[in-house]
């Protein structure tokens, strides 16, 4: 079943945009990720302009994770102290994030950027993620027990504030630094920020895996709900009809993952996701090296 994008201005199959917005809730609520750094590729592939993918995809995520976090408030296994900090820095970095945008929008020069940031981010942080989690695999099963990493210069910083939930007691600093990477990544690049925050959580801010998830899940709904508001009032790029079916198949597609999730090993989880990212950032970056079948388009008028 063929619908009509009013924005996008192209035609794509119901079907499919429902599958692919289920496909990403499940790995929302699997591994605390909006499920952007895949979705936004994936609607590159089916040929939905860039500049409409990034800022349609930010709605998407919204939805699929407020499902994921209802599940995890319902465990507590939610830090909503942390979850605020992340937010500040997150909220901060979105209105940088959609002032360069735009920026680059009129210079023309967005589609290729938003494409180079993917290839550039995913492969050095699925990289890092693959070889952590196997190392971590092989000490399981050789019977090491993982320590808790000590006291290290984050320790040091001033400002500091306690996290119950996540047994931690550390500065400001580093978490609302890390929300406002996020938050400029949400903006530039349609994604929730999770494949940087997840491991930013886990080995800077030394927080338990499984509070990173829900935390992680809780600070994307806002950065990403701002950014699609600011997309949407300034940009006008935001496919509702696009949306609508992304986010239906997300909603159902996070409560899946959610108990698929609880039922796998936090080492399984990352390894999977890893691997994940590394794909899509290989075709990504071959879809960049190799010659497209159509050497003009035309583009919106103020492009080159």
């Amino acid at each position: 079943m063929q619908i009509y994008l009013p924005i996008a201005e192209v035609s794509v199959n119901a079907y499919l945009l429902l599958g692919l917005g289920g496909l990403v809730g499940i790995l929302s609520g699997m591994f605390g990720v909006g499920g952007g750094f895949l979705m936004t590729p994936l609607l590159f592939f089916i040929g939905i302009p860039p500049a409409v993918a990034v800022a349609t995809e930010a709605n998407q995520i919204v939805a699929s994770s407020f499902s994921g976090v209802l599940a995890h408030l319902k465990r507590k296994t939610v830090d909503l102290r942390m979850g605020c900090v992340l937010l500040v820095g997150g909220l901060i970095g979105a209105a940088l994030g959609v002032v360069v945008f735009n920026y680059l929008k009129a210079l023309g020069q967005v589609d290729l950027l938003v494409k180079l940031c993917y290839v550039l981010f995913l492969g050095v942080i699925g990289g890092l993620m693959f070889i952590e989690a196997l190392n971590a695999i092989r000490n399981t099963k050789k019977g090491k027990v993982p320590t808790r990493k000590k006291h290290n210069w984050i320790h040091k910083l001033p400002f500091k504030m306690r996290f119950r939930v996540s047994g931690l007691y550390i500065s400001v600093i580093p978490p609302v630094l890390v929300g406002l990477c996020v938050g400029v990544l949400a903006a530039i690049m349609g994604v929730g920020g999770g494949f940087i925050m997840v491991p930013a959580m886990i080995y800077l801010l030394g927080m338990p895996t499984k509070v990173v998830v829900g935390t992680s899940l809780f600070q994307i709904i806002f950065v990403t709900a701002f950014t699609t508001m600011l997309h949407a009032t300034t940009n006008f790029t935001v496919d509702v009809v696009l949306a609508v079916l992304l986010l239906v198949g997300g909603v159902i597609g996070a409560q899946i993952g959610t108990r698929i999730g609880v039922k796998m090993k936090a080492e399984q989880l990352r390894i999977l996701l890893a691997i994940m990212v590394l794909a899509v950032c290989g075709k990504l970056a071959f879809d960049l090296l190799v010659m497209p079948s159509e050497l003009f388009s035309v583009g919106a008028v103020g492009g080159h």
